[in-house]
């Protein structure tokens, strides 16, 4: 079995009323591509048809492979799974959802054919989506640039080609929360983008509702940031500042000017603001520690309960191109299947 040209990696979570349109998108793209590819869906533990829709139709295509998780571990863990999967010479990650369209990745290859290491789709529109959503992931994305010391292209997602050796280095990075286009951005190497409209999505709901949003914001920025750690520092010499200013004034105010100074109200301010500083600090050092808690378990980023299509024979080809190594920090996931 040669080695295809292009692997496309597309998790799902409950799409049966996108299944259909997608299939139909992507075998129409695959005629026109004009070059050998994989499709690999990872199932991430979806509690509608999703997963019985996708036997079906890996079973009349032998291009479709389907990975099925043990239950949901999260759309990074997805991705993660089907990157480790992965056997094409350029690897596409997009969503299910038909807001990343598959022609546009026929720019992508073409920038990848240039040298071109990671070529990012940026969006130039972003229709359907809410103004809150359209509000917060501005901010969120220009916050976040000012926040870590790299580099992350404003207005992207995952929607992204890379070249085999950026995939076979992300394979290594075993990070339990995972913020892949923090970490592709990391690696460095050749990157450009392609521009492109996205639309709204096909049917369905979104998987991304505000509460999880937030807690991606939180993983990307304390994955790569420890800005708000010494947030607490400059805080806590502020308020040491300010602790000593008030001091001075209360000793004038007794000493100088023999004012009557009540006092209840201030104490009960300074020490309200205080108990407060110290529990925002507090949580910003739990979430931190959470994920080194996290990391040191050493537990598998996701476990398979299924494999469709994943014959597991070498692929004839032309040696892996070699890479920095990067120590592993947990095993690439879980395949139940072995104890079968």
């Amino acid at each position: 079995m040669r080695r295809p040209v292009l692997s496309l990696v597309l998790p799902i979570f409950n799409e049966e009323s996108v299944i259909p349109e997608l299939h139909a998108r992507l075998q129409e793209f695959l005629r026109q591509l004009g070059l050998t590819a994989e499709v690999i869906f990872v199932d991430d533990g979806s509690h509608d048809r999703s997963l019985e829709m996708l036997r079906a139709l890996a079973a009349a295509e032998p291009r479709y492979r389907v990975l099925s998780f043990a239950r949901n571990f999260g759309h990074q863990a997805a991705i993660t799974a089907g990157l480790d999967h992965a056997h094409g010479e350029a690897v596409v990650v997009m969503d299910a959802d038909l807001q990343d369209p598959p022609e546009v990745v026929q720019e992508m290859v073409a920038k990848w054919r240039e040298g071109f290491d990671v070529v990012y789709g940026r969006r130039r529109s972003r229709q359907g989506e809410t103004r809150l959503k359209l509000l917060t992931a501005r901010w969120f994305y220009r916050l976040f640039a000012r926040l870590i010391p790299i580099e992350v292209p404003l207005d992207t997602g995952d929607f992204r080609l890379m070249s085999r050796r950026i995939v076979l280095v992300l394979r290594e990075l075993r990070e339990a929360h995972r913020f892949i286009r923090g970490l592709v951005a990391w690696l460095g190497f050749k990157q450009t983008a392609v521009l492109y409209d996205r639309p709204s999505r096909f049917a369905g709901e979104t998987k991304f509702p505000l509460a999880k949003m937030l807690r991606f914001a939180i993983d990307g920025i304390t994955s790569f940031s420890i800005l708000p750690l010494r947030f607490a520092t400059w805080l806590g010499m502020f308020i040491s500042v300010c602790s000593v200013a008030v001091a001075i004034w209360a000793t004038l105010a007794r000493f100088v000017f023999h004012a009557t100074v009540p006092g209840w109200t201030t104490v009960i301010v300074m020490v309200s603001l205080l108990a407060a500083v110290q529990l925002i600090m507090t949580g910003i050092l739990g979430e931190y520690i959470g994920r080194i808690y996290e990391q040191v378990k050493l537990r598998p980023l996701y476990v398979l309960s299924e494999l469709i299509n994943c014959a597991e024979e070498a692929v004839n080809d032309a040696p892996e191109p070699k890479t920095p190594r990067v120590s592993l920090l947990a095993s690439p996931g879980v395949d139940l299947r072995a104890e079968r």
